[in-house]
């Protein structure tokens, strides 16, 4: 890693070191909902009533990372190491999305027909131990989305739904495997087992998956990526057998593949949000639905469908309004002749217009210093220029977390000085409900040495936003974005960026899990003192 992000490393790590004696940091309440006779209380102790709440505004961006499992991809580096060197890594990574102002991560919870938490229905995964089904010895998940919250960052909870194992060799799953357990379930196609999603069974095994983490697990959504059915190998996906006994009334096969996924979709859009209403639903979908030659709907682009080759119908899930969030895969250059990143972007960008679902790009931070474009360590940074045009695009994700870290060519460096100099609030997605907890009270700013300490009164809040402003401000003034300096779970930060002799105020947020932000408290003006 560069020395300049080294550096943002520790400044940031910082701010975020906390007293955390007050809010709710891991509450699985559903947000909103409070007794109105606590609100009028609450309302009665508003230090600056005249100020209203800050709303949404552009600095609001979802800033992710993937930490992909499969292979041992992100994490952790190598199967079977020590379970604290296993945490460390994590914390490393974690460090690093701080260190460059990220505020999301989605983390690959089951990589192929296995879990990293002790599931019900399938076994540990051999990334973990190096064996399948071997317990390593902690609650791996409950272990990740402490540690995540603790950095306030939400944790998105990363499935496969179809994918049963990398080894067709059934004799290598552990015993109690699915696939090894139901062998017509997961037929072999190309040198993978794959779930048949025809089948019931398998439906009903991928939904009970992911319903099982909902409920025990606190984390902030439930997310797929573009894996439904396989990507084209040699020949057909063997479901013919499928086809024959539960296709009646379809007109092809390709029309019921497109139909079992979208009830797949659908379907667990619905428990997911019965079960937590506030829970958040997105998919990472291949970056082309149809070019524009197949269909006029599609885009001028010459590339897979993934209407067509995977049988998933992204557009149609985001028109049904099934998603919360989408986030295609646009990883091509700016310019590329196949699929240009411009021509996507605009896309996308048209397609979740009205629809209530909030659009973020995923980012192939992989492919930097790989070849022709990619060997431009600007040309992501270009990308999301791009993205500033767009109201739609709230966000980028990256794949993957070890991409970031090796920071080939400065890429990531570059991108926290052009584009992500200050942290950012994740925006609302308003048909997800929640509301502004009360606000904070009691703001203090004390400074001595090389940093200022700022405390104050917590309330119902899952976190709190710190705003900083040069000078004497006001007592109560509405906050601006671009002030923003830290967002932490708890009651307190300690900020090592200022400068000795210089005045200060802090204004507070508070703000529930999904991210609505209370009235501002009093600010709290503070003089540096020299060391």
């Amino acid at each position: 890693m560069r020395k300049g992000l080294r550096g943002a490393a520790a400044s940031v790590i910082a701010l975020s070191a906390l007293t955390a004696c007050g809010g709710r940091a891991d509450s699985v309440e559903p947000p909103g909902g409070a007794d109105p006779r606590a609100a009028a209380a609450r309302a009665a102790k508003i230090e600056c009533p005249g100020v209203p709440a800050p709303g949404d505004s552009r600095s609001h961006q979802v800033r992710g990372m993937w930490i992909a499992t499969v292979q041992n991809t992100d994490w952790p580096s190598r199967a079977g190491e020590p379970v604290e060197r296993q945490k460390a890594e994590y914390r490393r990574l974690l460090d690093t999305a701080k260190a460059l102002n990220l505020n999301t991560v989605f983390f690959q919870v089951r990589p192929a027909g296995d879990a990293f938490y002790r599931s019900p229905y399938e076994p540990w995964s051999q990334w973990l131990t190096g064996t399948q089904g071997k317990d390593p010895g902690y609650d791996v998940l409950q272990f990740l989305i402490k540690e995540t919250h603790a950095r306030d960052m939400e944790f998105q909870a990363w499935f496969n739904p179809y994918r049963a194992s990398l080894d067709p060799d059934r004799s290598k799953l552990a015993a109690g495997h699915p696939a090894r357990l139901h062998p017509g379930w997961a037929p072999r196609y190309g040198s993978n087992l794959w779930y048949d999603p025809g089948l019931p069974q398998v439906q009903d095994l991928a939904a009970k998956v992911v319903l099982d983490v909902v409920k025990r697990y606190d984390i902030d959504g439930v997310h797929f990526d573009d894996y439904f059915y396989p990507y084209p190998d040699s020949g057909q996906f063997p479901d013919r057998a499928t086809f024959k006994a539960y296709g009646k009334g379809f007109s092809s096969v390709a029309a019921w593949r497109r139909h079992n996924v979208d009830t797949l979709v659908q379907s667990l859009s619905g428990r997911i949000h019965q079960a937590k209403p506030w829970m958040k639903f997105g998919i990472s979908p291949f970056g082309v639905w149809r070019n524009a030659s197949t269909d006029p709907n599609g885009s001028r682009t010459q590339a897979l469908q993934s209407y067509d080759d995977i049988y998933a119908d992204t557009r149609l899930w985001v028109r049904k309004g099934w998603l919360d969030y989408v986030t295609p895969q646009l990883y091509w250059p700016i310019g590329d002749p196949r699929a240009d990143y411009r021509t996507l972007t605009d896309w996308w960008s048209r397609q979740v217009t009205g629809t209530g679902v909030q659009l973020s790009i995923g980012q192939a931070a992989y492919q930097v210093g790989q070849d022709s474009a990619w060997r431009n360590p600007a040309e992501i940074s270009r990308q999301l220029t791009v993205n500033a045009r767009y109201p739609a695009v709230r966000g980028d994700v990256y794949f993957s977390a070890v991409d970031l870290v090796r920071n080939r060519l400065g890429f990531a460096t570059r991108l926290r000085r052009d584009h992500y100099q200050r942290p950012a609030i994740i925006p609302v997605i308003p048909k997800l409900g929640g509301a502004a907890p009360a606000p904070a009270a009691g703001v203090e700013a004390a400074g001595g040495g090389t940093s200022v300490k700022v405390r104050w009164k917590g309330s119902d809040a899952t976190s709190y936003a710190v705003y900083r402003v040069d000078g004497k401000g006001a007592a109560c003034a509405p906050v601006d974005p671009r002030s923003l300096l830290v967002t932490v779970r708890g009651t307190g930060i300690s900020d090592p960026t200022v400068k000795p002799g210089a005045t200060y105020t802090y204004y507070v947020t508070a703000m529930d899990r999904l991210h609505h932000q209370s009235r501002p408290a009093r600010g709290a003006t503070v003089v540096a003192q020299r060391g």
